[in-house]
């Protein structure tokens, strides 16, 4: 059913000004002035990955972590990474850049602009978000989402899914989609949440520990992710909030998501050109935003595909509706050209911010942007209070 995930973006990120005589000036501690969620947040934003063991189900899990940052790691942030340094220096990172030197661009982001092991920022503790990726994809498929969330002064944590990520497809290892691997997913996520809303959960670095607020989590996924969301949603009463990308949480193809036990508020984004869950999937999609306890909101994105939210977007071919060249349209077979994918990403950042800051920091001007009608001409709105 879900077999692809994507899109490019790269966050912008703010330069620092030079001093008369050309040298850089020194670090602040106050983050720069707030911005709306349309923009970077006023936080540079750090990255760190650790490893996770969960003993009692025998699996070990590669876990990033995006977290707002102090002022000091501006620069290194706003220069970015390649995002080959995701994936530790070895036969992974060469397979990986190898992927990437032939991916389209724009479909695959290049860089990310994060800080490696920066400092975190006064303030904490932070609401934090955990996310769950596609099929057989990556931690990191939507690392811009995760940017805008930090910089706005949400972290977010998102473990590789062992056995079902893009180099075990790739090896011919991956687990088969289905309810089983769905509950192992799940679990993966609220084993993370235990973790990092330890205070003294040994995986971490020191500073981050006893850094993230437990009443105020939230989780999102995109595509199969978005599904193991809503499994996550009914069992675990921590999040305060989910959202779906690209995927139905409840449908007949991977049972085990009610949206009658989900009492809390949700997003769904919907892509019309969605290749991977077809016509019949955005059908149900639609029925879910219909049937879920309200509030909930759906964003419905004109010429979309399935990977135009994502920053993977062509690094396989797989993954390449949503940036590749001449599609056609699900219903008639009509040729047509996606939206512009940097435009969908930011879309994607937007709302995907706008959500979690209105719901778990209470935030009354990204609550305003979810309720105002959706300024790009390839979107729309729909919310049921």
């Amino acid at each position: 059913m879900i077999t692809r995930v994507a899109s490019v973006l790269v966050l912008a990120a703010l330069a620092a000004a030079c001093g008369d005589d050309g040298s850089p000036p020194p670090a602040i501690d106050a983050p720069a002035a707030p911005s709306g969620v349309e923009q970077p947040g006023p936080y540079p934003v750090g990255t760190t990955t650790v490893t996770m063991t969960d003993a009692a189900r025998g699996r070990t899990l590669r876990v990033e972590i995006w977290y707002p940052a102090a002022e000091a790691a501006r620069a290194t942030a706003a220069a970015g990474a390649p995002i080959e340094e995701f994936v530790p220096a070895g036969p992974e990172r060469d397979q990986l850049a190898a992927l990437v030197a032939t991916a389209p661009d724009p479909g695959t982001s290049r860089r990310s602009h994060a800080a490696r092991d920066a400092a975190a920022a006064a303030g904490a503790p932070w609401a934090v978000v955990a996310f769950s990726h596609c099929f057989n994809c990556t931690r990191y498929s939507t690392f811009a989402v995760a940017e805008r969330l930090a910089s706005h002064g949400i972290a977010v944590v998102a473990p590789d899914h062992a056995g079902g990520t893009l180099p075990d497809q790739l090896a011919g290892t991956a687990e088969p989609i289905g309810v089983p691997f769905l509950e192992t997913r799940a679990a993966d996520i609220r084993f993370v949440l235990d973790r990092v809303l330890d205070a003294q959960a040994a995986e971490l670095p020191a500073p981050l520990r006893g850094q993230f607020d437990p009443a105020r989590v939230g989780v999102f996924g995109h595509s199969f992710g978005g599904v193991t969301t809503g499994l996550v949603l009914m069992h675990d009463t921590r999040p305060k909030a989910g959202l779906a990308i690209a995927v139905p949480m409840e449908n007949p193809l991977l049972a085990g998501v009610s949206l009658a036990q989900i009492h809390v508020p949700l997003l769904f984004f919907l892509a019309t050109e969605d290749h991977s869950i077809g016509p019949i999937g955005n059908t149900i999609l639609r029925q879910n935003f219909a049937n879920a306890n309200p509030p909930v909101t759906m964003v419905e994105v004109a010429d979309a595909g399935h990977w135009s939210f994502s920053n993977i977007c062509g690094l396989i071919p797989d993954f390449e509706a949503g940036c590749a060249a001449a599609p056609t349209r699900e219903g008639d077979g009509s040729p047509f050209e996606y939206v512009d994918i940097d435009a969908a990403r930011g879309l994607t950042q937007a709302y995907v911010t706008a959500f979690f800051k209105a719901t778990l920091t209470q935030d009354a001007e990204a609550a305003a942007f979810l309720d105002a009608p959706a300024q790009a001409p390839f979107a729309t709105v729909q919310t049921r209070r």
